[in-house]
């Protein structure tokens, strides 16, 4: 469980009024709205990272955290398997190599543990951390548009995967795409400078198909609750 409250404040100016913001466990939730808003300020607070704005209010988060962002932010001297595992080596412990390599293996980089990220494409660089985020087991996961800068193709694979392997955890999901949110997400909140507002999806299991006409409804939907103009 996720619950904001309060207003979202940046050099004395409300960037979001009146926040009321609750994600159920083990549920998706997207936040969509236009850019500069804060989403990503609110996603960064949930996981307990520093922000240049504050909070004049609540923050409740069930569980550890851990983030995964639009850049893949792998070190570029170290290979596959060990930016799966940064996050034990920087925390003293010892790295389970042989889960982060049977992560690689189950998001189809199987052989390339040995790889940098020059030697990946795009969409691989994303798998290895998308499996760094994984072998975190954390129960509360932060999706700050992980999959924005992939082709489109690309894009919908890397859904279905994180959409398989963090069922059952509780996941906010930041995106400026309305297919994306109706493919993977339970509920969708729209963030502008009025505070907050549920946006509708459909009922049925995630992930849904590219081609369900529920899902290509909700995506006109939100489309047309993201437009400027949108009351």
């Amino acid at each position: 469980m996720i619950g904001i409250t309060g207003d979202l404040i940046l050099d004395g100016r409300v960037l979001l009024p009146d926040l009321v913001l609750d994600c159920p466990p083990g549920r998706w939730t997207a936040l969509m709205g236009p850019s500069g808003v804060g989403k990503s300020t609110l996603g960064r607070i949930v996981a307990g990272l520093p922000v240049a704005a504050r909070l004049a209010g609540t923050v409740d988060v069930a569980g550890p955290v851990t983030l995964m962002g639009q850049q893949d932010q792998l070190l570029p001297w170290a290979d596959a398997l060990a930016n799966v595992t940064i996050g034990a080596r920087l925390r003293g412990q010892a790295p389970d190599r042989a889960r982060a390599r049977a992560l690689l293996a189950d998001l189809g980089l199987a052989g390339l543990e040995a790889r940098r990220p020059a030697q990946l494409s795009g969409g691989q660089r994303q798998r290895v951390a998308l499996a760094r985020t994984l072998i975190e087991d954390r129960p509360v996961v932060v999706l700050d548009e992980p999959f924005s800068a992939l082709d489109a193709a690309t894009r919908a694979q890397m859904q279905d995967l994180a959409a398989r392997h963090l069922a059952g955890r509780t996941v906010i999901l930041i995106t400026h795409d309305p297919l994306e949110a109706a493919r993977l997400c339970h509920a969708a909140v729209l963030l502008d400078a009025r505070g907050t507002r549920p946006l509708a999806l459909p009922a049925t299991p995630t992930p849904r198909a590219l081609d369900d006409p529920q899902v290509l409804a909700a995506q006109a939907a939100l489309f047309r609750s993201l437009m400027p103009c949108a009351a």
